[in-house]
């Protein structure tokens, strides 16, 4: 959205009217990817699917060669392939995983996203963590499956971290053992409240704002569509702080009371990966309300039978970025 100096001098002025009122809210941008930034600032990583999808994950001149990675000037895309039927017995779908070169601790992380990868056996994810994974914790700000209607937001640590039921926050407790070693590395997970948070839905809106912010008290993310009159205005405009104290209640709000955050979480790198099938869309797809069957009327018998076999499915999955903004 074009606005003026005067508008803009306006904005930065109400902000730091609304920062001065709460002490120790305030936040200034340390670090910003837009368009080209992206490929300066992260690496894309041709590895093993940890999560055992059906992707092939490509580095850098490959993605760039088969024109999975596009950038202009404030915009930044990463998908994954659409065009090629795969061998059952070859590598899996060619995709992206992309890893920031700089670890981040306490602060805030905004991402303002346009378009997120949708259909069946998609399992598109932005979060953080660093290796060896577990130990620094895992922190999952955007993630979903099969075109579900919500976005989920997530805790993956050592034991012991557990959350209470009932929290202030918008979203739907869906577990509340962060341990990954229970309840096969589900996570301590919430439901996001709105159902334009993923998916079809968040895509027909023009997408929208993800914002995490993490102390040694407790980690908050909230979700703003992108006609949601309550966007904060430094969220909206990106300027160059946050003031968290005035967003309101947050999708997911995950307290140190039986947690020790400070202690669980280290320094984080920013992942954004599309993998296929595998441990999660994989085990959901037949219950999806996805494809038992190709267009030739051919069975389907799993998620990889999809992704292999119907790569035309693929044309909405990918990743559209405005930016990414840090606060420290």
């Amino acid at each position: 959205m074009a606005f003026g100096l005067s508008t803009r001098f306006f904005l930065v002025v109400l902000s730091l009217a609304r920062a001065v009122t709460v002490w120790g809210a305030w936040y200034g941008c340390s670090d910003s990817f837009s368009g080209y930034q992206f490929l300066e600032g992260f690496t894309l990583e041709a590895i093993a699917d940890p999560t055992r999808g059906r992707v092939n994950y490509v580095d850098a001149d490959t993605a760039a060669r088969l024109n999975l990675t596009y950038a202009t000037e404030d915009r930044f895309i990463a998908r994954a392939d659409s065009t090629t039927v795969l061998d059952s017995d070859g590598p899996g779908r060619n995709s992206v995983r992309m890893q920031s070169k700089k670890q981040y601790g306490n602060g805030v992380m905004v991402f303002n996203i346009n378009h997120i990868p949708e259909g069946c056996g998609t399992w598109p994810a932005v979060w953080s963590y660093s290796e060896p994974w577990p130990t620094k914790g895992e922190i999952d700000v955007v993630e979903g499956v099969n075109n579900q209607a919500y976005s989920q937001g997530t805790l993956h640590t050592l034991p012991i971290c557990n959350m209470s039921e009932i929290r202030w926050q918008k979203g739907s407790t869906i577990n509340t053992n962060c341990d990954y070693s229970v309840n096969f590395n589900a996570g301590c997970g919430v439901a996001y409240s709105s159902q334009r948070s993923f998916g079809p839905e968040f895509n027909a809106n023009g997408g929208g704002w993800f914002a995490v912010e993490r102390t040694d008290d407790f980690i908050k993310i909230w979700f703003w569509a992108r006609d949601d009159i309550l966007v904060p205005p430094e969220v909206r405009f990106g300027l160059d702080f946050v003031v968290t104290d005035t967003w309101g209640k947050p999708e997911a709000f995950f307290p140190n009371t039986m947690c020790d955050i400070e202690k669980l979480f280290g320094d984080h790198n920013i992942i954004i990966n599309l993998t296929f099938c595998g441990d999660w869309a994989g085990n959901a797809y037949l219950g999806s309300g996805c494809p038992a069957r190709l267009t030739n009327s051919t069975p389907i018998a799993t998620c990889e039978d999809y992704v292999n076999n119907n790569p035309a499915a693929f044309k909405d999955a990918y990743f559209d970025f405005s930016w990414i903004k840090v606060y420290a």
